[in-house]
């Protein structure tokens, strides 16, 4: 054999071995049957917002013995709000907690709320971190049809970053979600 025959020899080895030692990566949804695709991104239907609905005594609220972090957020006084797999519209079982986030601001003056934004670990970083974005930005949008004020909320997409990876369906389903987290700063 000559010197390119064992070079041509080499590389295709070399590659087939790297090509059977890759993990098969998981399947990302069709873009036509997401949020993303030809119908545009999710919406809330402003008439399906009851403004002016009871709350139930401590729906979302943890007990008060909750702290700040050092950076003045608190993590543990309201419930996150959990999404369908690739949905990014308000479940009607969810907005209860949204309901008593703005009571919440309504009780504490000078709290701001932080939606965070968070998917399961299927689909690429780039695809969850918009995912991510949209249901941020839903939990935004229900909270100021309810008349929060938009200088009390920001949105940030934490996108899959801290979900399980390979997770069993329990796990994903509490990946899906927009963690509510109370600015005192």
């Amino acid at each position: 054999m000559n010197l390119t025959t064992k070079k041509l020899c080499f590389v295709a080895i070399t590659a087939a071995i790297a090509l059977a030692g890759c993990s098969k990566k998981p399947k990302r949804p069709d873009p036509s049957a997401t949020m993303v695709g030809p119908a545009g991104g999710s919406t809330i239907d402003p008439s399906a917002v009851n403004v002016n609905g009871d709350l139930a005594p401590n729906t979302g609220l943890v007990p008060a013995d909750s702290s700040l972090n050092a950076d003045g957020q608190n993590r543990t006084a309201l419930q996150s709000v959990y999404f369908d797999f690739d949905k990014s519209g308000i479940k009607a079982s969810e907005r209860a907690k949204l309901d008593t986030a703005k009571k919440y601001l309504d009780d504490h003056a000078g709290t701001r709320l932080l939606l965070e934004g968070h998917c399961d670990w299927r689909g690429t970083a780039e695809y969850n971190l918009g995912l991510g974005d949209r249901r941020a930005n839903a939990a935004k949008q229900y909270l100021s049809t309810l008349g929060v004020s938009a200088d009390k909320l920001e949105t940030l997409s934490k996108g899959s970053l801290d979900a399980v990876e390979n997770a069993d369906s329990a796990t994903m389903a509490k990946d899906r979600r927009v963690d509510l987290v109370v600015l005192t700063k």
